[in-house]
């Protein structure tokens, strides 16, 4: 990360064209997308939090994380468990995705082993550079989420309840906060974010 702050989106990330075109069935409003992708995410959130996946060793690795991506939206996507390919007004670039996600995995696979940070506050600091860097075409926020609840959950702290009563897909003042604490940990302030997650 080049320590600028990146812009965070107000709501789902925009889709190109093409991938719109990727849809595994048509549906005939966000509202009826929101439901599929929800009920998808719910699907991969029992697999997820299972015993079996929670005692994998490859959790901080680049397939895991695209193994992750695909449960979670392929029931929706195509293009679910693939990075994105077009540029976006947040995230990194393209050509850098690889590498950033990488070296995020290589920092937190340290943070565990040396126990820099808390388990809880690890896979939230991996969160938000996962969220930074925006590897898929959509769903990133609630992947990172997703992850981030797997990796407290494997080192022996609580899921994350991040708000768990509100869709933070939705536009609201549950989601504000949300936003707000990741600009927070834009400045290096990850109190917000962290307060967030355990609330």
């Amino acid at each position: 990360m080049n320590g600028k702050a990146r812009k965070h989106p107000e709501g789902p990330t925009p889709l190109a064209p093409e991938e719109e075109r990727d849809l595994v069935r048509p549906v005939a409003n966000r509202a009826e997308l929101n439901a599929f992708e929800r009920e998808n995410i719910l699907e991969a959130r029992r697999w997820a939090l299972s015993k079996g996946t929670l005692a994998r060793v490859d959790l901080l690795t680049e397939t895991f994380l695209r193994e992750l991506h695909r449960r979670m939206f392929g029931n929706v996507w195509r293009w679910a468990g693939i990075p994105r390919t077009t540029e976006r007004n947040m995230g990194a670039p393209v050509h850098r995705i690889p590498t950033d996600v990488r070296l995020l995995l290589e920092d937190t696979r340290y943070w565990f082993a040396e126990k820099t940070y808390p388990p809880d506050e690890a896979a939230v600091r991996f969160h938000y550079r996962l969220v930074t860097i925006h590897p898929w075409p959509n769903g990133n926020g609630r992947h990172a989420r997703l992850m981030a609840d797997i990796l407290a959950s494997a080192h022996g702290a609580k899921s994350l309840p991040w708000a768990q009563t509100t869709d933070l897909v939705q536009p609201g003042s549950v989601r504000q906060r949300y936003l707000d604490a990741l600009h927070d940990a834009d400045n290096g302030n990850f109190q917000p974010l962290l307060a967030f997650a355990r609330e």
